[in-house]
C-alpha cells in the first residue's frame, strides 16, 4: 500500500472562547497552557455585535494549535475523557472531527483552582493525508483530486482504528 494514501492528523486546535478580553481572556489562557503545555494566541472578533457588547477587532478567546506528536497525546488524552466515544455529527464532510470538553479539570493530573474556575474548551482535529500541502504551497500550487481527499467515513475508520474511538449515532 501506498504510503501517501494513509490518513494522519495533520493539526489539532484547542479552543476557549470567552467573548471579552480582561481578566476572564487570562485565565482562559492560563487554563490553555496548563493543559497542552504551549502558549495560546489570542483570537480576535471580526464583526459587531451591540448585544453581547463585542466590537470588531477586540480580543474574545484564545486558541492553540499542536501538530505531530503532541497533537496525537492531546487527542488521545481528550477522548480518554470522552471514554472514547464521539458522536456522528462530530464528522464533518471533510474528515475534520470536533468535540467538546466540559471542564478543563477533567484532565489527568489537573486540579481545581478556585482563582481560575471552570473553563470548557472545544477540540478541533484536522485528518488529511500526506502531500495536501500542494493546496498551500507558493510555487506550483495545484488542486488535491477528490480521490485524495479525506471523507467522512473514512476520518470514522481512522479514528476507530488509530485511537479506538467509538462512533455513536
Amino acid at each position: 500500500m501506498n504510503g501517501m494514501r494513509d490518513p494522519r492528523v495533520e493539526k489539532v486546535v484547542v479552543n476557549i472562547g470567552v467573548g471579552e478580553a480582561g481578566e476572564r481572556l487570562a485565565k482562559a489562557e492560563k487554563v490553555l497552557e496548563m493543559v497542552t503545555g504551549q502558549k495560546p494566541v489570542q483570537t480576535i472578533s471580526r464583526t459587531i455585535n451591540r448585544d453581547l457588547g463585542i466590537r470588531k477587532g477586540m480580543p474574545i478567546g484564545c486558541k492553540v494549535t499542536l501538530r505531530g506528536e503532541r497533537a496525537e497525546d492531546f487527542v488521545n488524552r481528550a477522548l480518554h475523557i470522552r471514554e472514547r466515544r464521539v458522536p456522528e455529527y462530530s464528522f464533518d464532510k471533510d474528515g475534520n472531527m470536533a468535540f467538546g470538553i466540559s471542564d478543563y479539570t477533567d484532565f489527568e493530573g489537573m486540579r481545581y483552582d478556585p482563582e481560575i474556575g471552570i473553563f470548557g474548551m472545544d477540540v478541533n482535529v484536522v485528518i488529511k493525508r500526506g502531500g495536501s500541502r500542494v493546496t498551500r504551497r507558493l510555487l506550483l500550487r495545484r488542486k488535491v483530486s477528490n480521490s485524495h481527499k479525506v471523507g467522512r467515513e473514512e476520518a470514522m475508520d481512522f479514528m476507530m482504528e488509530r485511537f479506538g474511538v467509538e462512533v455513536i449515532e
